[in-house]
C-alpha cells in the first residue's frame, strides 16, 4: 500500500481558475484589433473612397455640397482616351524602368565590393546610406542646385573635364530633365538595394566560391555562375520593391521639375496631382490614381507567382 504526500504548503492549494478556451481565444484576437483598426482607416478606407470617387462626377461643387452624381466607367473611358493620360504613363514607365536599372546596377556594384573585408568598411556604408536617409525636400533641392546651368557642381565638373562648353540647364530642356530626376530617384534608392543585395550575398557560403576557383572559373564566371543564381530571390524582391517604390513617387520629380520642361517628366503622380489640384477635377485624378495601382498589383502577382515557383520546384 502507498501513500501519496503533498509537498509542503500544497495540501490546501486550489487549482487555478482558467478561463475558457473560447474566451482565451477572442482574448487573444483583441490584441490585434489596434493594428486591424490603423489598416482598415489608413489603407483600405482612402482606397476604397478613391474608387468609389473615380465612379461618380465630383468637381469642387460637389466636394463642399456633395451628392455627387454616379456616372460609372465614363471617367475611365474619358481618361483612356486622352493623349495626356498615355503620355503620362508612357513616361512613367520610361522614367520608372531607367531608376531601376541605375539603381539596381550601381546598387549590386556597391553591394559586391562592401562585401569584401577592408579597413573602414562600416564607415562608408553609413555614409552611403545618407543618400537613402535625406528627405526627398533636401535630396531634391541638391539635385537642383548641383544642375543648376549658371552655378551648378555638375557643369563646372564637366567644364573640368573638356565634356562641356558653356552653360546647359539641364532641367530647362526635355531629355537632359528625364535624365536628371531618373538618376536623382535612382541617387536615393542605390543604398536601399545595396542593403538588400549585401544581406543576400552575405549568405552566399564561401565554399562555392572557393570550388569555383579550384575549377578555373575566373571573377566574372563566378559572378554569373554563383552569385546571381543565388541572389535571384533576393534581385527579384529588390527589383520588385525598387520598381513599386519608383513608381509611385511624386515629390523628388515635382521638386525638380513640376512635370516640365513641357511634359518631359510629366510622370502619372504629377497628373492626378494636376488633375484634382490644379483643374480640380477630383474624379479624374482618382481614376488616374486608381489606375496607377494595376501595374504594381500585376507585377506583385508575377513575384509571388514566380516564388511559389521556386519553391515547389
Amino acid at each position: 500500500m502507498t501513500t501519496t504526500l503533498n509537498e509542503p504548503g500544497t495540501a490546501n492549494r486550489t487549482p487555478p481558475v482558467r478561463a475558457p478556451r473560447r474566451a482565451r481565444h477572442w482574448g487573444d484576437h483583441l490584441f490585434v484589433v489596434p493594428a486591424v483598426v490603423f489598416v482598415l482607416a489608413t489603407v483600405l478606407y482612402p482606397l476604397v473612397f478613391n474608387i468609389d470617387l473615380s465612379f461618380r462626377d465630383v468637381g469642387v461643387g460637389e466636394i463642399v455640397t456633395g451628392g455627387a452624381e454616379w456616372v460609372g466607367w465614363e471617367n475611365y473611358a474619358d481618361q483612356l482616351g486622352r493623349d495626356e493620360f498615355w503620355h503620362a504613363l508612357v513616361i512613367s514607365l520610361l522614367y520608372t524602368g531607367l531608376a531601376v536599372a541605375v539603381a539596381f546596377a550601381l546598387g549590386m556594384a556597391l553591394a559586391v565590393y562592401f562585401n569584401q573585408r577592408f579597413p573602414g568598411r562600416n564607415i562608408m556604408r553609413s555614409l552611403l546610406l545618407l543618400a537613402w536617409i535625406l528627405p526627398t525636400v533636401v535630396s531634391a533641392n541638391v539635385w537642383r542646385w548641383m544642375l543648376d546651368g549658371s552655378y551648378g557642381l555638375i557643369n563646372t565638373l564637366l567644364e573640368a573635364v573638356g565634356l562641356l562648353d558653356g552653360d546647359l540647364f539641364w532641367l530647362a530642356r526635355p531629355v537632359p530633365a528625364l535624365f536628371a530626376v531618373v538618376f536623382a530617384t535612382a541617387w536615393s534608392f542605390t543604398p536601399f538595394i545595396m542593403i538588400l543585395l549585401l544581406a543576400g550575398l552575405q549568405g552566399i557560403p564561401d565554399t562555392l566560391y572557393e570550388a569555383a576557383k579550384i575549377d578555373g572559373a575566373g571573377a566574372w564566371r563566378r559572378f554569373t555562375s554563383v552569385t546571381m543564381p543565388l541572389l535571384k530571390p533576393v534581385n527579384l524582391t529588390a527589383l520588385l520593391l525598387c520598381f513599386i517604390s519608383t513608381f509611385k513617387t511624386f515629390d523628388t520629380v515635382f521638386l525638380m521639375t513640376r512635370g516640365g520642361p513641357g511634359e518631359a517628366t510629366m510622370i502619372l503622380p504629377i497628373y492626378a496631382y494636376n488633375e484634382a489640384f490644379e483643374f480640380f477635377r477630383f474624379d479624374t485624378g482618382a481614376v488616374a490614381t486608381t489606375l496607377m495601382l494595376v501595374v504594381p498589383l500585376g507585377l506583385s502577382v508575377f513575384y509571388f507567382r514566380s516564388l511559389r515557383r521556386e519553391e515547389a520546384a
